[in-house]
């Protein structure tokens, strides 16, 4: 009896870990949104609305609005989201190899694109 109250104790303990865990994350990722944002001239606060977000993202990577539409198709929008993640680090004058790192270790890349000293430049396609 006694290791059913400990376990579930234990288990609630780790579930709050893991919510103040996940909340520190999402607070830091928003505070990186809104310092790339800012820096590529977009207004911060426009990291926290879902729609007004992506058209941010697609102004920022120079592609035409009505790629938000593209978004909606299933397995085109990874597609997409990648090719504007590429246009998003080359406008910062990175390189694909960043971009790549965006992909896999947003927690890593997305921080040093918003902190580091690179500039935005408008990009032609």
């Amino acid at each position: 009896m006694y290791d059913d109250v400990y376990s579930a104790e234990s288990a609630a303990g780790l579930g709050i870990v893991f919510w103040i865990c996940y909340f520190v994350v999402l607070i830091f990722m928003i505070v990186v949104q809104w310092k790339i944002f800012m820096k590529a001239g977009k207004p911060g606060w426009g990291c926290i609305v879902p729609i007004y977000n992506t058209i941010l993202q697609l102004q920022i990577a120079c592609r035409p609005i009505w790629w938000i539409f593209l978004m909606l198709i299933p397995v085109v929008n990874i597609i997409i989201a990648i090719i504007i993640l590429f246009d998003f680090a080359k406008a910062f004058g990175k390189g694909g190899g960043f971009a790549i790192g965006m992909l896999f270790l947003p927690i890593i890349f997305f921080p040093i694109l918003a902190f580091d000293s690179s500039e935005y430049t408008e990009i032609e396609h």
